[in-house]
């Protein structure tokens, strides 16, 4: 199994030549790109979807479900997917569903999104996240219980955030995301945000440690699937999610350094697994 590095663009100058982005994005050894499709205007799209093509950059859309009911929720997912398709995306990261919703309404939203991947043939992984259904571990727990076939993009961070501790008594539903695990966010959460100050730093070390053995667990479960590639983003962001000053609300972390430190260890680290 190959890990593939992808950088998103959240955070990113776009207003700037991409040229010194992707070349410095491809020395770290990233190999796709992870934003939403509505990030660049029209104009600017085809320009930078042209540049992503000529460094063999591939693409990773993420994409939000939004609405009152599932069935507005469901209307919104197909539509956003369809914009993608012609875009040959790598599969489609997704924050769906609503974290109110009951769980009959969750049952019902996964299964008609099941129906939906299977028919347009295109990986379709759902994002643990706040706001959404997969908020929590135990929100999410039944659904993967109840459909073996979903997908699931791992971000533990909110997990740790939303349940304020590093997850000691959810070792069994670590292990079933992972198992559900198609794409990875590699960011460390602590109790009380979903991004610690900066994951080098010698206090945040338990964080990262904890957050790295279940990466770990989904790189395994991955590979006794028989999954070729295992994708990574290092999904730090910015502020707010960066911690600032106050009053200069200056950034106490070099945010690019973060993550492409992040893609570098988690290279490395995958390089010498033992399995």
């Amino acid at each position: 199994m190959k890990l593939q590095l992808v950088r998103h663009l959240w955070g990113v100058d776009l207003g700037q030549d991409p040229t010194a982005l992707f070349d410095h994005w491809k020395t770290v050894g990233y190999e796709a790109l992870e934003f939403p499709l509505g990030l660049l205007g029209d104009r600017d799209r085809k320009a930078f979807r042209q540049q992503m093509q000529d460094r063999d950059f591939l693409w990773i859309p993420q994409v939000f479900t939004d609405g009152r009911t599932v069935t507005e929720h469901v209307a919104s997912l197909r539509r956003v997917v369809e914009e993608c398709l012609d875009l040959s995306p790598l599969f489609i990261n997704i924050h769906s569903g609503s974290d109110a919703w009951s769980l009959q309404e969750a049952e019902d939203f996964y299964g008609q999104v099941l129906d939906f991947e299977s028919s347009v043939g295109l990986p379709i992984s759902h994002e643990t996240h706040r706001m959404r259904y997969f908020a929590t571990p135990w929100n999410t727990r039944p659904i993967l219980e109840r459909f073996p076939d979903l997908k699931v993009t791992c971000d533990f961070s909110h997990w740790v955030c939303v349940a304020e501790r590093l997850l000691p008594d959810c070792a069994e539903i670590i292990s079933l995301a992972a198992a559900h695990a198609h794409h990875l966010h590699a960011r460390v959460g602590h109790e009380e945000g979903p991004q610690v100050s900066d994951p080098r730093a010698p206090e945040w070390q338990r964080h990262l440690l904890a957050h790295e053995a279940w990466w770990d667990e989904i790189w395994n479960s991955q590979q006794a699937r028989g999954m070729q590639i295992s994708t990574l983003t290092p999904e730090f962001g910015p502020p707010p999610y960066l911690p600032t000053l106050p009053y200069s609300q200056e950034p106490v972390a070099d945010l690019a350094a973060i993550c492409d430190w992040t893609a570098i260890r988690q290279a490395e680290r995958f390089s010498k697994r033992s399995v």
